[in-house]
């Protein structure tokens, strides 16, 4: 028998397989369709309620495994030609205890909320999640058993309403068809289900319509059966969003006597939705406004060598994202900054998923990896971007699927090409493994933008490497015509209800780019095993206790050893919805190069032995207040000096909900080295938010980031930094959202800096901005 035939028999098997994940045996319920649709207020008086199918969610699975629910929650559902309706009723014996907030969508969690989950190919790959709170707070999510993530980044428009009563609350919620991805070719739909509630209190207990069993991996395996909407179709699904986009910016150097520069900018733009079909949606965008409104959370980039990793955050590329992802990160779509276009189709038809990207850029920004360190590129010209994905489901033990991404600008290109399966061939075992082939070509001098030496820094384009200060970006872009490497990964996991083990190999060639994503490490291969055990007490203040360690081993493409590390730790859930996790972990690792200017690691490093011990904790004291600390101390390397130092990292953070419309977010990293001779550095990063939620359509948001570093320049061996670095970014927002693509923002952010030269902070960027856009549904 040939390879070719013992393919086609090994998928013939797996095909054979049970043709649903989720199961009646689990939970089933019928889907009645009724004509008329009602009017969502959050009282449950039209008719319609009493024809409708009525559920109750029985089981509590966590913390308490499969036991009964001690609270009474009922939901009813049915159908028109256009929607879903689902209400809930859930009762509480105290109701002055149910946890609400007025917030923006998706921040409710931690309040008691009431959802629904829906797998509406029943193939246990994806799913959507609803939840609401009892103000009718929104929250959605895309949960991918692929890559065993949620998504919260996914904005449906939907709608509910809720309130609070004398036995408990009640929430009402309407899912228009539109929404959906499905099969409109079946007769009768069978999609996965399982109607949950959250109910917060000492332990954030979670409630079901059925048991979930602990002992199996697959989460949405374990989903039940919704069963109806008979010739149910789609419908018209266009939805057209023009933007206007205004705003103003000044900017200054932080010179003496310096004027402001000023620069005013308004565009209209032009988003479309279509749904195709039922299982085939295209987006396009044509000068689109991706700024963003919310500021990225702030991060500290101090003794770091890799580039810094931020989420997408952007409409059009986040709607229907999980239809591109794979095992590896081979899609970032920030790396596209700034388009002037872009075109989405993804498309799911029988077993067959689908997903096609492209749009450009007005410049060229991708990320330059290396073992060592990594950091971010930017060519001044117009690029082209394009990122494909096909995955075939024959069963919902195996996928199998395929990734191609390009980018492209003058004298540049990168070209991936990429193959993945995942394969679970028991309830507890699955098997990954994922291989990519990359092209790449750099412009002739590329490495110049790299150079640090003081001719380059004057005049960068006249750059060689003769007077060229060495560092490893400059080692892996010196690069002439084309060149071309490979990536695989494989991993193995065994998951049970009281103990899992893992196993892990992956390899990334030198030359290996993948310039629309975020693989930051080459030349590395690196191997790690672990393991971990479990326990559940009952009537305990802790309900979970997991003790687990893992090793693993790096080296490079030639074998020399870059780092060998060994973690243990524990981790602890249990009352005041605590959870409480602490290790330590004892690593060798390689600093810098001696001779930045060769790639070599042996004979060209120092081994260093570091000992570090962590600590981290969230747990909610209080109704109104979640506290969360994070603490790491022990040895680090001092990379900017190559030698050891020790590390004192501090990070309390806190919530709190000043009434149930104003929260203060509130958190500071404190982090130091301190190194023979004295501290190397103090660095300080506090970020403020604070957000007033007018309404559940209108909030008022205020957020500010301080960043303070101070160094002891005497300490450093190989560059003379300043002694300080300060900046401030400052934002003020006002929002109406009547959905999340019908939009008011109208607000004012600046930033401020400040160094050895500049002795306060002093403003050098000030913008003012405005933004409205409306969804068209057709």
């Amino acid at each position: 028998m040939n390879n070719y035939s013992k393919t086609l028999l090994i998928l013939s098997g797996l095909i054979s397989f049970s043709t649903f994940a989720g199961s009646s045996d689990q939970f089933h319920a019928t889907l009645p369709t009724l004509s008329d649709d009602i009017i969502i207020d959050g009282d449950f008086d039209e008719p319609q309620w009493l024809q409708a199918e009525e559920v109750e969610l029985k089981f509590e699975t966590s913390p308490a495994e499969n036991v009964a629910a001690p609270v009474v929650t009922t939901a009813r559902i049915f159908a028109s030609q256009t929607s879903l309706y689902v209400a809930f009723t859930a009762h509480d014996p105290n109701p002055q205890a149910i946890r609400a907030n007025l917030r923006d969508r998706d921040k409710s969690w931690g309040d008691d909320m009431v959802g629904i989950k829906l797998d509406t190919f029943n193939n246990a790959r994806l799913a959507y999640q609803f939840f609401i709170n009892a103000y009718g707070v929104q929250s959605d999510s895309i949960e991918n058993e692929l890559t065993g993530q949620e998504s919260d980044a996914w904005d449906g428009i939907w709608y509910s309403k809720g309130k609070i009563t004398e036995t408990g609350y009640q929430v009402e919620v309407q899912l228009p068809l539109r929404l959906f991805n499905f099969d409109d070719s079946n007769a009768v739909q069978n999609w996965g289900v399982e109607f949950i509630r959250f109910y917060p209190r000492h332990e954030n207990q979670r409630f079901s319509t059925h048991k979930i069993d602990r002992n199996v991996s697959c989460k949405l395996c374990q989903l039940g059966v919704l069963q109806g909407l008979e010739g149910a179709k789609q419908g018209k699904d266009i939805q057209i969003t023009p933007s206007l986009v205004a705003n103003q910016n000044n900017q200054r150097n932080l010179t003496p006597s310096t004027p402001w520069e000023a620069e005013s900018d308004v565009e209209a733009g032009l988003d479309l939705r279509w749904g195709i079909t039922p299982t085939t949606l295209l987006n396009a965008t044509i000068n689109p406004d991706f700024s963003q409104v919310e500021s990225d959370v702030g991060q500290l980039d101090v003794n770091n060598t890799f580039a810094l990793f931020f989420p997408e955050k952007r409409a059009f590329f986040l709607d229907n994202k999980d239809y591109f992802d794979s095992q590896m990160e081979l899609l970032h779509t920030r790396n596209i900054s700034s388009p002037d276009y872009g075109v989405k189709l993804t498309s799911k038809t029988d077993d067959h998923t689908i997903g096609v990207l492209a749009a450009n850029d007005i410049q060229t920004q991708f990320l330059v990896p290396g073992n060592l360190s990594s950091d971010i590129a930017t060519l001044d010209q117009e690029s082209y971007n394009v990122a494909a994905r096909y995955r075939y489901d024959p069963s919902k033990q195996l996928s199998i699927g395929g990734v191609m991404t390009l980018k492209q600008s003058d004298n540049y290109q990168n070209y991936v090409y990429s193959t993945d399966m995942k394969y679970q061939p028991t309830e507890q075992d699955t098997f990954t493994a994922q291989y990519a082939f990359s092209q790449t070509e750099y412009p002739d001098k590329f490495f110049n933008q790299f150079c640090k030496g003081d001719d380059c820094t004057i005049a960068p384009i006249e750059c060689d490497l003769s007077n060229c200060d060495y560092n490893e970006r400059v080692l892996r872009t010196n690069k002439q015509d084309q060149f071309s490497d490979n990536m695989f990964k494989l991993t193995y996991q065994h998951n049970r209800r009281e103990w899992y083990a893992s196993t892990q190999y992956e390899s990334v060639g030198d030359d290996f780019r993948a310039d629309l994503g975020f693989i930051e490490k080459v030349d590395a291969a690196k191997f790690v095993a672990g393991g971990g055990y479990r326990w559940y007490p009952s009537e305990n203040f802790f309900n979970k206790i997991q003790l687990g360690g893992d090793w693993d081993i790096t080296h490079t493409q030639k074998g020399e050893l870059l780092e060998q590390e060994a973690e243990m730790f524990v981790e602890l859930e249990g009352g005041y919805q605590s959870y409480i996790a602490s290790g330590i972990t004892q690593r060798e690792r390689v600093g810098r190069r001696h001779n930045p200017s060769n790639i070599d690691i042996d004979n060209n490093t120092q081994m260093f032995d570091e000992t570090i011990g962590w600590f981290y904790t969230n747990f909610v004291p209080l109704q109104s207040i979640k506290l969360e600390l994070d603490i790491n101390y022990g040895d680090s390397i001092d990379f900017a000096n190559d030698r050891l130092g020790t590390l004192t990292m501090f990070n309390p953070e806190i919530e709190w909900k000043m009434t149930d419309s104003i929260v203060l977010d509130l958190s500071h990293r404190y982090q130091t080295l301190d190194v023979n001779g004295g501290r190397l550095f103090t660095a300080n990063l506090t970020d403020i938010r604070v957000n007033w939620q007018i309404t559940l359509n209108s909030f008022i948001r205020l957020s500010s980031v301080y960043t303070n570093i101070e160094r002891d320049p005497s300490l450093y061996i190989y560059q003379q930094p300043n002694t300080k670095y300060k900046d401030l970014g400052n934002e003020l927002l006002y929002g109406y959202k009547l959905n999340p693509q019908s939009v008011f923002y109208i607000g004012y952010s600046d930033a401020f800096k400040a160094d050895d030269e500049i002795d306060s902070l002093t403003q050098n960027d000030r913008t003012y901005f405005m933004k409205v856009s409306y969804a068209w549904l057709l």
